[in-house]
């Protein structure tokens, strides 16, 4: 099964073996549950974008797991949510240096979301540190692509705190 947001004919050889990859290590993370949960979205939802909420005051009623910057906050949905500068992904980014297709996070039916950079020209960063594959998310982190900056919020995912001996636990 594909997802038409994650074609790569926009691109040219080798971002877009790059890209293939990405995005075969994306739809191929997705259980069983997280499938039957993106299809359990109402038809009417489909191709629609995440709402942009502008009270950042409180966090969403509809979602469980969010991104906010200092604009806005976007709702997340079960399942690839696609983050770029083109107007069908489900975060759209304005400026000139995010790319068409910059990350994706996949929301899992349960109690998990990862973050995934999908080739892009600049890179993706979680905490300070260059994206280097798939990587787990907990509440509070920083991801930035570029100049902008967003944080991740959960309910139901704890922030990882580090041990004693400074490895990180969740």
């Amino acid at each position: 099964m594909t997802d038409p947001r994650l074609n790569s004919v926009h691109l040219d050889f080798p971002r877009r073996d790059d890209f293939r990859r990405a995005r075969e290590m994306l739809l191929g993370g997705r259980g069983m549950q997280t499938l039957a949960g993106e299809k359990q979205i109402s038809p009417s939802a489909e191709g629609s974008h995440t709402m942009v909420q502008e009270a950042l005051e409180r966090a969403p009623t509809s979602a469980d797991h969010w991104l906010m910057d200092q604009e806005a906050i976007y709702p997340l949905k079960i399942g690839v949510n696609t983050v770029g500068r083109l107007p069908d992904n489900d975060i759209v980014i304005r400026g000139p240096y995010v790319s068409r297709r910059h990350c994706a996070i996949l929301v899992h039916a349960g109690e998990k979301c990862e973050l995934y950079d999908i080739a892009s020209k600049n890179g993706t960063f979680i905490n300070g540190a260059k994206l280097g594959g798939p990587t787990s998310l907990h509440s509070g982190d920083k991801i930035q692509m570029c100049d902008r900056h967003f944080v991740f919020m959960s309910r139901t995912i704890a922030r990882a705190e580090p041990d004693h001996d400074g490895t990180l636990t969740e």
